[in-house]
């Protein structure tokens, strides 16, 4: 049996991944009032009536410690992946109170409840720590040894998660580790995370759905990678002898303004860029219409200017390397946005 809470992409494809392994999967959803399963409709034994096969859903919240403890002892898993958390940096600076409640003290909840239901030396415990712990890098590019400083609310509440993983591994001997994720993107990136509000911007302007769209830093750079390649980074990390914590990256770096120029470039079109910082736009070479535009709005009060994975660790210890290409990865973003588009101009 595995149970996971379902984070925004990885919940959906580590789900694919488990069922497709043989296991039972049981997932945490919130309860909301509008549908939030559209990204796992499809492992449903029946998906028009919602029936459930391998895969069962339980309602429940971080934030609610006796929900927890309920659902880990009527499941009684053998593994537990905890993807859940607010997970938007900039949304986080809004949202700090609450992203410290769930992305931090909610994995304590977590861990509690392990405890409390006795399952300390029969379950593992895979928790989704971030690259945005290394926010202002202290050394490039960034392995399992390079000192935290993170630059965000989400940053600050996913080092207590880290740290509060560490902890228990070392007090009660629980099988429990971190997997230090850089960037992961997919066609069911959430629309207001920068990769996938480019490809659908780029999908609607293809279409001649809309004209312009605007960014935030567009000198940004990530290691970007897969969510499909990453899943099973995580699923590997539970299958050791030994508990231990891994960096799960490209290694390749990339900035935003490429994310942008290589979309375009993927339905025709050259961007050239013009002006300077907030006055900056991307202009389409062919037919001189402006396409991207800055806005300060987006912009972090502290940013994190450049991430870099180094997963030698995981190439060696767990036989793990990334699949799929950068180039490989917009293009499957910008045609799937450009399918979604063409069915459903309002998407």
């Amino acid at each position: 049996v595995s149970k996971l809470s379902l984070k925004y992409t990885d919940g959906s494809y580590l789900a694919e991944f488990l069922l497709e392994k043989g296991y039972e999967v049981h997932g945490i959803v919130r309860r909301s009032s509008s549908f939030n399963t559209g990204r796992i409709e499809h492992l449903y034994k029946n998906p028009q009536a919602h029936i459930e096969g391998n895969m069962k859903l339980h309602y429940g919240d971080l934030t609610d410690s006796t929900c927890l403890v309920k659902i880990i002892n009527e499941v009684k898993p053998t593994e537990i992946y905890n993807l859940g958390a607010q997970s938007h940096v900039k949304i986080s600076f809004d949202l700090a109170e609450y992203t410290a409640d769930v992305d931090g003290v909610g994995t304590l909840r977590l861990l509690d409840a392990i405890k409390t239901c006795g399952l300390i030396n029969s379950v593992k415990f895979y928790q989704a720590s971030t690259s945005e712990l290394f926010g202002k890098v202290q050394e490039i590019p960034q392995k399992e040894t390079t000192p935290f400083y993170p630059r965000s609310p989400y940053g600050a509440a996913k080092l207590y998660a880290y740290w509060i993983v560490v902890n228990f591994r070392e007090a009660y001997n629980l099988f429990a580790v971190n997997g230090i994720l850089f960037n992961h993107e997919s066609p069911r990136r959430g629309a207001n995370f920068v990769t996938r509000k480019i490809s659908r911007s780029v999908a609607k302007i293809h279409l001649g759905q809309l004209d312009c769209f605007s960014l935030g830093n567009l000198d940004a750079k990530r290691d970007w990678g897969h969510a499909r390649d990453y899943v099973e980074a995580m699923w590997l990390m539970l299958q050791t002898d030994e508990p231990e914590d891994f960096v799960i990256a490209t290694g390749e770096v990339h900035s935003v303004r490429e994310f942008v120029e290589k979309s375009f470039k993927h339905i025709g079109k050259t961007i050239v860029w013009e002006g300077k910082n907030e006055n900056e736009v991307g202009r389409c070479k062919e037919t001189g219409k402006i396409h991207v535009t800055v806005n300060h709005k987006y912009y972090r009060p502290t940013e994190v200017d450049f991430l870099q994975g180094d997963c030698t660790k995981a190439r060696q210890k767990l036989n793990w390397k990334p699949r799929v290409t950068f180039d490989e990865l917009v293009r499957e973003m910008v045609d799937a946005d450009v399918e979604l588009m063409k069915n459903n101009p309002n998407a």
